[in-house]
């Protein structure tokens, strides 16, 4: 699916990779389990970074971070098991990482050892022998794969691997016609592509792929493999600096689609890997305002287009040979206050993964013979995430497979047969009662200041009545129209186990309740999303949800913002904050177009430069400059040194400057017993995305940890011990 994400551009100030293609392997880092470490990333030895590890005040923190660490292995280890889509299939073997390389089985004889593809080793050796030529020190990097493409007949594998200090990755072409034995020195890579960020295979010799570089994707290549070696070709480029383009296969692997979209337009082409010519042709020109997608089924395209009521979501469809919006016919309208979050082609069914009213996600299927029969299939009341399975190369079943889960909820197998309405659990024989434990999902609404009633998700092990004395940990984020990140997190799991309560704040300018949730807080409209944060305390505070006393705060790059705002506004409602990757000076950046993500994101925070009433809006809440002297929460900011979207000398600014502020508070007022500690936790290397190394993951994760239980004043869990007999 990653239908709606695919809308929206890659280089967003977020924490977590933008689309979920990117990681479909499943090795983002809050995903590594801890039985797969070894088996996601190779690690090499190169030049030593210039960048010293930079902290202040992490020293009292350091014993509780060292039980919170053994702890968290404990528990990722608990959940090693759990499943994930990143075993490749294909016609006649099936593909999986393990330690250094990518192996794969054959599906025909299964008492056979693993043959190796690719081996990460000879990837990096490059490198290795740059850093030692020019006498540099060596240093550890990650190399992680984040995706295997597996060309038509299989004579091919494409796959892209990158390292936690770049975010540009390397994309490696490998011959599937030679065997490789399980620990040969030797793969047999004919091709390596530098700055690769999606790639398709069109034919068996013929490979589309679009480059990353400076954050942006503006230009889309094909790679024509022959006898004599290889044909690059550029096929598009992009001009305007706001839009981000990718490329992308249909699933039934006969449209390979060229997507170029900004925040506010879309613009696809479609290229028919059937015809001999494969040259492109443009679906719908762009329009201000017009965002779509495109599937494909038989001669027709299935268009999920922000074309229903309130500019939401709806499916219509067209004749492949006639695309444009003219000959675009409405197939299915969501019910008001149902909003779209993907959409799928299954055999002859669009399948919707929706959001209801209430907040629930449900399973809407329209049978593209007969829309009017479409109808809706009910999961699991704790279901927060979907991640659906990409089919394999000889996959020809119409049924569609994919994960649910929760922060709480492992990842629990389904699959849909869309032709009866069959929904079938992984788990038939009662083996996931302990990793599906009966916490409970209570969806909740706060009401705004405005009247707007925002979705809260509320998970805890008792009942509400209860909480009053539970600490409570609140996630927050609210920009460019994405949701919150709701799969599961083993850490969220442990701490649901100690007592804690788990609030989920899906405030505007997040895309919870479809594109006009976004809309309304968007360059002026961005004190909403502050405005819905303060009311979502507040109302689990009236319900007997905690106290500010025992509140901690979390969010990751953008969401820093309606967080860093608050405390600024409100600073008694909370305790704690925890900011990773924070952007905290949004009026700085936005004045400055030479930073790589300035000119776009101008289209989500405004414009100070050119429109006065942006400069007032974005000054009025931009949290760096609105400290003033006062009792802040104590807060640990979490910033890395190559990180290019969030620039690492604003989150110092930032930290100095409130230091300063509360340093100020105390000294005006001698007679405060309290005194809130600000813990600047620099990691060296790591970009935006945080650490992929599993040990440096796990540090920072106990670190969280350790910091929120020390300044709410909590006792440090103690894990049950069983009685001897």
């Amino acid at each position: 699916m990653a239908v709606v994400t695919s809308l929206l551009c890659s280089s967003a100030r977020l924490v977590s990779p933008f689309r979920s293609r990117l990681w479909e392997l499943g090795v983002c880092k809050r995903m590594l389990w801890l039985s797969l470490s070894a088996q996601r990333c190779y690690t090499s030895d190169t030049s030593e970074s210039s960048v010293d590890h930079v902290s202040s005040g992490l020293e009292r923190y350091k014993d509780l971070q060292k039980y919170f660490n053994r702890r968290l292995k404990a528990t990722y280890r608990r959940f090693s098991n759990i499943p994930d889509h990143s075993v490749v299939y294909g016609h006649y073997h099936v593909y999986f990482i393990e330690g250094g390389g990518i192996y794969r089985m054959d599906k025909r004889q299964r008492d056979v050892e693993p043959e190796q593809v690719l081996n990460l080793g000879h990837v990096s050796r490059g490198e290795d022998m740059t850093g030692l030529m020019n006498g540099e020190r060596k240093q550890r990097f990650q190399w992680t794969v984040q995706r295997i493409r597996l060309s038509p007949q299989e004579k091919h594998l494409a796959a892209t691997i990158k390292t936690s200090h770049s975010e540009e990755p390397r994309c490696v072409v490998v011959s599937l016609e030679r065997r490789v034995s399980r620990h040969s020195d030797y793969s047999h890579i004919i091709l390596s592509l530098d700055k690769v960020f999606s790639f398709e295979w069109a034919t068996d010799e013929v490979l589309f792929y679009t480059t990353l570089e400076g954050l942006r994707c503006s230009r889309v290549f094909r790679v024509d493999l022959t006898s004599s070696g290889s044909r690059i070709t550029s096929v598009y480029e992009e001009t305007r600096p706001d839009v981000f383009v990718e490329v992308a296969l249909s699933r039934d692997r006969q449209i390979l689609s060229i997507n170029c979209n900004s925040r506010t337009s879309s613009e696809v082409l479609l290229i028919d890997t059937t015809t001999p010519d494969l040259e492109p042709f443009l679906v719908q020109p762009r329009q201000l305002d017009l965002l779509y997608h495109v599937e494909h089924w038989r001669s027709w395209l299935i268009i999920l287009a922000n074309t229903g009521p309130g500019q939401e979501y709806q499916v219509v469809q067209a004749p492949l040979s006639e695309p444009f919006m003219v000959s675009w016919v409405s197939l299915f309208v969501p019910d008001p206050g149902s909003v779209v979050k993907d959409m799928d082609v299954v055999g002859d069914h669009c399948v919707l993964a929706t959001r209801t009213p209430a907040h629930e996600l449900v399973l809407i299927v329209v049978p593209l013979t007969y829309p009017k029969k479409a109808y809706t299939v009910q999961l699991p009341s704790w279901a927060c995430a979907i991640e659906t399975k990409k089919p394999g190369l000889a996959d020809q079943r119409k049924l569609l497979e994919f994960l649910i889960s929760s922060p709480v909820h492992p990842p629990v197998p389904f699959c849909l047969y869309p032709e009866d309405g069959l929904l079938l659990s992984g788990f038939e024989d009662g083996s996931s009662q302990e990793i599906q434990a009966n916490y409970t999902t209570t969806r909740l609404e706060a009401c705004s200041q405005d009247g707007t009633l925002v979705p809260v998700t509320l998970f805890h092990a008792v009942p509400v009545e209860g909480l009053r004395q539970a600490p409570l940990l609140a996630h927050v984020y609210g920009a460019y129209g994405r949701d919150l990140r709701m799969e599961f997190c083993p850490e969220k799991r442990l701490l649901l186990e100690q007592g804690w309560a788990l609030a989920y704040c899906h405030i505007r300018g997040g895309g919870e309740r479809g594109l006009s949730w976004q809309r309304q807080a968007r360059e002026e409209g961005k004190l909403k999303g502050v405005e819905d944060l303060q009311a979502c305390l507040q109302h689990l505070f009236s319900l007997g949800v905690s106290s500010p006393s025992l509140t901690a705060l979390t969010a990751c790059s953008a969401g820093a913002v309606p967080v860093g705002a608050l405390c600024n506004r409100h600073p008694h409602m909370m305790q704690a904050v925890t900011l990773q990757a924070p952007f905290l000076d949004v009026l700085g950046t936005m004045e400055d177009p030479s930073l790589p993500l300035t000119l776009e994101d101008r289209e989500e925070w405004g414009d100070p430069v050119g429109n006065p009433k942006h400069r007032l809006t974005i000054t009025s809440y931009c949290p760096l400059h609105n400290i003033t002297p006062q009792l802040y929460p104590s807060m640990l900011l979490t910033a890395y040194s190559s990180d290019v979207r969030i620039p690492l000398a604003s989150v110092i600014r930032y930290t100095e400057r409130l230091k300063k502020a509360i340093h100020t508070h105390v000294t005006m007022n001698p007679k405060s017993e309290y005194k809130p500690a600000v813990v600047l936790n620099i990691q060296p290397g790591a970009n935006h995305h945080g650490p992929e190394d599993f040990e440096l993951m796990l540090e920072e994760e106990a670190l969280n940890l350790a910091f929120l239980y020390t300044e709410l004043g909590l006792d440090p869990p103690r894990p049950q011990h069983k009685r001897k007999r």
